[in-house]
């Protein structure tokens, strides 16, 4: 680890202390944990919300049948890699059935989420196999049937995403085909109005006022694991999840919660928390969708990379930028060069996606001339060189006729990069193995 590495640890490690030790009273510390604390409800309520005004009913599962692409801003960093097919589960009422198909060599999983956006089940190709089956989630109080296979949610409502590999163009019909043998079945559950309550607090610059009284009707809605007792008890002062009051503070209490919020907002989009730095890459924490009480990088996925798979099932890897904030100016041209034998080892797939990036931290794609927002392992015409390295050319301008294959277009303007490595193998989940870094052309 380098000095520089070191001290952005050490800076992380100390805000997330300062956060835990918060003094009782002081409101700039206790509105900064709590609002990265809700931030994964307000999230996952924010998707839940624009599907059910979309029109779509719970426990029922809704496939896109095309790849995502510049017009896809429903949720933050998608890929270009796979189908996706969501569904929102209600389980107050009663189970909900997964019915998966035989996928055979075909990638494919399905992540569930609870409502804090932990990762509790990955059912697919890594975790169940490729073969057909089906499979009873319950709700977190549901008492269990005597056979077959289940799997317990810790929150009753759960957001199921299904990621179908799509191997080229040529694949689409069939990867269609595959996606959909995946059926969910369940109680017809009416969402009701209250997911059109405190809407306002949803935005992305939302007022602290709405934004923690939607944060309080979502806490109230989805209790919080008995772990996070500590934390519970450390912002307590705000009133959250029981009598949330904002005309409670005088004035000067206020100054000091808003305060506290745009720390958080700020701490949520510093690169510096997105992992650890390494020969011009971020990587991503051991606890990437699973992440017990370290609410920071919970928080920060959820802003930036909602519904990131565990690393097990894909790790997420990000070039540091010009100057450290993950971005780079697309009126360059940048190159990637692997060595013969030093691609990303993984066993399913990998890629490079393209994203340009909103004041508030999301990603998303930058349309281009070719349509070509990622660049992988399936990228038809990819070209190595003689002695079977592999070079990739990114930047807005067309690198010329004997690079174009191996081009991944940037917008004019600044753009970021992720590589998605699913299935990682584990010379790359250990660290033994580290991406090139990305340089100047």
């Amino acid at each position: 680890m380098t000095r520089r590495e070191f001290l952005i640890a050490g800076a992380a490690a100390a805000l997330t202390r300062t956060s835990a030790l918060a003094a009782d009273g002081d409101l700039t510390a206790v509105a900064r944990e709590a609002w990265l604390y809700t931030l994964p409800l307000i999230e996952m309520e924010t998707v839940r919300a624009r599907m059910i005004t979309a029109g779509a009913a719970q426990n029922t599962i809704y496939a896109r049948r095309v790849l995502a692409d510049h017009t896809s801003r429903g949720v933050t960093s998608p890929n270009n890699d796979t189908l996706y097919g969501s569904a929102w589960l209600d389980l107050t009422q009663g189970p909900v059935t997964v019915t998966l198909p035989d996928f055979g060599k075909r990638y494919f999983s399905l992540h569930l989420m609870d409502f804090y956006t932990n990762s509790f089940a990955v059912l697919g190709t890594r975790t169940t196999g490729s073969a057909a089956d089906t499979f009873t989630l319950l709700g977190p109080n549901d008492a269990a049937p005597a056979q077959g296979h289940v799997v317990r949610a810790p929150t009753a409502r759960v957001w199921a995403l299904a990621r179908t590999l799509v191997d080229g163009p040529y694949d689409l019909e069939a990867a269609n085909k595959a996606q959909a043998g995946v059926t969910i079945a369940g109680p017809k559950v009416d969402p009701g109005t209250a997911h059109q309550t405190h809407a306002k607090g949803r935005e992305p610059n939302a007022a602290w006022r709405d934004y923690f009284a939607e944060a309080s009707r979502l806490l109230t809605e989805h209790k919080p694991p008995a772990t996070d007792l500590a934390i519970r008890k450390r912002i307590a002062s705000l009133g959250l999840g029981s009598e949330f009051s904002p005309d409670k503070f005088s004035a000067a209490e206020q100054a000091s919660i808003e305060a506290g919020v745009a720390q958080a907002r700020a701490l949520v989009i510093d690169p510096r928390f997105r992992g650890n730095a390494f020969d011009g890459w971020y990587y991503p924490g051991a606890n990437l969708g699973n992440f017990g009480q370290d609410y920071i990088a919970r928080a920060i996925v959820a802003r930036t990379g909602l519904a990131a798979l565990p690393r097990e099932e894909a790790m997420y890897m990000r070039p540091t930028g010009d100057n450290g904030n993950a971005l780079y100016d697309g009126r360059k041209t940048w190159r990637i060069h692997f060595d013969a034998g030093k691609l990303p080892p993984v066993d399913a797939f990998w890629s490079l996606t393209m994203y340009e990036r909103t004041a508030d931290g999301q990603s998303f794609f930058t349309q281009n001339p070719i349509n070509r927002y990622a660049i992988g392992d399936r990228t038809p015409g990819l070209k190595t060189n003689d002695d079977g390295s592999l070079d990739i050319w990114i930047g807005h301008d067309n690198p010329g006729p004997t690079r174009e294959a191996n081009w991944l277009p940037a917008p004019a303007g600044s753009f970021t990069l992720t590589l998605r490595a699913y299935l990682p193998k584990q010379e790359l989940l250990s660290g033994a193995y580290r991406l090139p870094p990305m340089t100047p052309a």
